[in-house]
């Protein structure tokens, strides 16, 4: 017991003892120091024994700070230190040093074969031809987005710039990122924080996010408010609408943003009041079943001049995208398009049980809204879009050959414009000034020089698109189908996408034989004029 007590504080004990001893003979000259250290040191040791929140300092007063210090740093050290170049938390080293380098228009060429397991299972890799195409020209990589309803359709790249809100991002942020969108001529999504004046300043392609929130375009009691959105929606620069259902990172759950942190451009840019939290909330309050949903996209697109309105989501209960389908049937009228958030996807904060247990993983969700406009013969009037931990070409060509038209970054893009994962997003003390309202911080990026980066992430990426698509003797990112993809399922066995995957026959589940048994009850539980499941199949 003794030697218990002697061990938890002895260095308390000496930094007291040291301190009396150099107060005794402060005439000797250069022991200051070392007595005003120890003195310092002992006062540390008394206001330790005295708190009451934390037992290991009382317990071990002076040196049980030291766990604190060291738990501080852990994730910087393990970042830094220790982890394995392919360990994800979320993106290994080895993603973020493929988008730095991009980013910087540095060869990301490696030597010495793949560090990758070619033989554990999940393995993926596309399939070459023995007679490769020629390399096609990256910039042609377009999709035309507008169905029969819509009266200006609109080019987009097949890779672009995932939904982040100003108010989540710094202003310099948001210039960096629409001046390289503007030189790449590629979309810039401006999250549901609404257009700022910083999506503005460089012109670049903006896709319009509306959230619950509506921000930009609400009244008092935050509603929506037709004539404030029409005055934006018809903004040249703005050249889709995306209602925004859920997203990837919380799907399912509103948000606040502190009222201390609601400055007064933010609030301008939202169209909320100073001084009072601003609340995103958890439902759309404009529909609340389906067919309400697409009268509302009907209205959008005429306030907006006839530009594409579509929504994104991250899949949930999979009666509920049924019964929008029935919906669209009912009424005539289409979405142009439809963005798919997989639960691996999210730059905002969320609680944990969120990021880790809610919503469907993105080619999940993908394959499943395929397959049901497919089902439906929809699929070539609606585009698609995928939004989820998308940095490299593979992740582009992965979701492409599965249903997607086109793939959106957020963290990519994040990167290129300086983000070094510290996942402080949410202190606003980022240490980049990607993700911060401090000025000081965000005074950090220049917004040339990361626009630059921005621009040379996309063109590299696509330029690596366009060489695998050679590969496999492809000549534009439209052709990528299932058959080209494989995984490995074990040790000794690998199977095609297209052997892995269920794919739905056009207009199957218009007629009374559904060969997919899933979908063929989820179809009968869904609903047009409700979100619920019907009765006699829930």
């Amino acid at each position: 017991m003794n030697l218990s007590l002697l061990s938890r504080y002895a260095f308390f004990v000496a930094c007291i003892v040291f301190s009396l001893i150099g107060l005794t003979l402060h005439q000797i000259e250069g022991l200051w120091p070392f007595t005003l250290a120890a003195l310092a040191l002992s006062l540390v040791g008394v206001l330790d024994l005295t708190q009451t929140r934390h037992a290991v300092r009382r317990n071990y007063p002076i040196l049980g700070n030291i766990r604190y210090l060291v738990e501080t740093i852990r994730p910087e050290i393990r970042q830094y230190l220790l982890e394995a170049d392919g360990e994800q938390l979320p993106f290994s080293r080895d993603q973020r040093s493929l988008v730095y380098t991009r980013a910087k228009n540095v060869a990301s060429d490696k030597p010495f074969g793949t560090m990758l397991n070619v033989y554990g299972s999940g393995f993926e890799f596309i399939s070459h031809s023995i007679r490769p195409a020629p390399r096609s020209d990256p910039a042609g990589f377009r999709i035309t987005i507008g169905g029969p309803q819509c009266r200006q359709p609109y080019s987009a790249s097949v890779f672009n710039i995932s939904a982040m809100s100003f108010g989540a991002l710094s202003a310099n942020a948001i210039r960096a990122l629409n001046q390289g969108a503007k030189q790449g001529g590629f979309y810039h999504d401006t999250g549901e924080g609404s257009i700022s004046p910083y999506h503005l300043e460089h012109g670049g392609d903006l896709v319009w996010e509306l959230g619950s929130g509506y921000f930009g375009c609400r009244d008092a009691e935050g509603h929506f408010d037709a004539e404030r959105f029409a005055a934006q929606a018809q903004n040249p620069q703005v050249k889709m609408i995306e209602i925004k259902l859920s997203q990837g990172a919380k799907p399912g759950h509103g948000g606040i943003l502190p009222k201390h942190k609601v400055t007064p451009e933010i609030a301008t840019t939202r169209g909320v009041p100073l001084g009072q939290d601003c609340v995103s909330p958890s439902g759309h309050s404009a529909f609340s079943t389906p067919l309400e949903m697409m009268a509302f996209i009907a209205r959008l697109r005429e306030l907006s001049g006839g530009k594409p309105v579509g929504f994104k989501f991250c899949l949930g209960h999979p009666w509920e995208f049924m019964a929008i389908a029935k919906a669209m049937l009912e009424s005539g009228i289409l979405p142009d398009f439809i963005v798919v958030d997989g639960k691996e996807g999210g730059t905002g904060a969320a609680p944990l049980e969120f990021t880790d247990h809610i919503g469907v993983p993105l080619r999940e969700g993908l394959l499943f809204v395929h397959n049901t406009l497919v089902g439906l013969k929809l699929r070539d009037q609606i585009k698609l879009g995928a939004s989820g931990k998308i940095i490299s070409a593979f992740d582009i060509a992965s979701v492409l050959a599965i249903g997607a038209d086109w793939a959106n970054s957020a963290r990519g893009f994040m990167f290129a414009v300086g983000c070094i994962q510290s996942q402080s997003c949410h202190t606003n003390r980022c240490p980049t000034g990607v993700a911060t309202q401090d000025p000081l911080r965000q005074r950090a990026l220049v917004v040339p020089d990361k626009a630059e980066r921005v621009f040379h992430f996309h063109r590299n990426t696509l330029h690596a698109l366009a060489e695998m698509l050679a590969a496999a003797g492809l000549t534009h990112p439209e052709q990528l189908a299932a058959h080209h993809l494989v995984r490995r399922v074990s040790d000794t066995e690998i199977r095609l996408y297209s052997q892995l995957h269920v794919f739905l026959q056009p207009g199957e589940l218009l007629g009374s034989d559904i060969k997919a048994e899933f979908y063929g009850r989820m179809w009968r539980m869904a609903q047009a004029g409700s979100f619920a499941p019907a009765p006699a199949h829930a």
